[in-house]
């Protein structure tokens, strides 16, 4: 069970300012989350599978394949500024 101390604690570890409201409020809130998670402790779950996603993860690879390349000056023709065979770009510091 969660307490108005215990609230206090974290806040201060957050460095929060709770007004009593606040911290009434939080005890509350936190103290029925802890109970709904007392709830599912008590779920029989000795037949699932643990998972870590919903769906299976697959990594689909393909052949690594040596391919021709788009030429150079093509890749080039539109910028609107090149050097040396490499887009020109404004320096960044």
């Amino acid at each position: 069970m969660i307490t108005k101390e215990d609230v206090e604690y974290v806040a201060g570890l957050a460095r929060l300012e709770l007004s009593g409201q606040e911290k009434e409020e939080f005890t509350k809130t936190l103290g029925n989350i802890l109970e709904y998670v007392k709830q599912l402790e008590e779920v029989d779950t000795s037949s699932v599978q643990p998972t870590a996603h919903i769906l299976p993860l697959i990594n689909v690879y393909r052949d690594d394949e040596v391919e021709p390349s788009t030429d150079r000056e093509r890749i080039l023709a539109n910028a609107p500024e090149k050097l040396n065979g490499c887009f020109k770009v404004p320096r960044v510091i």
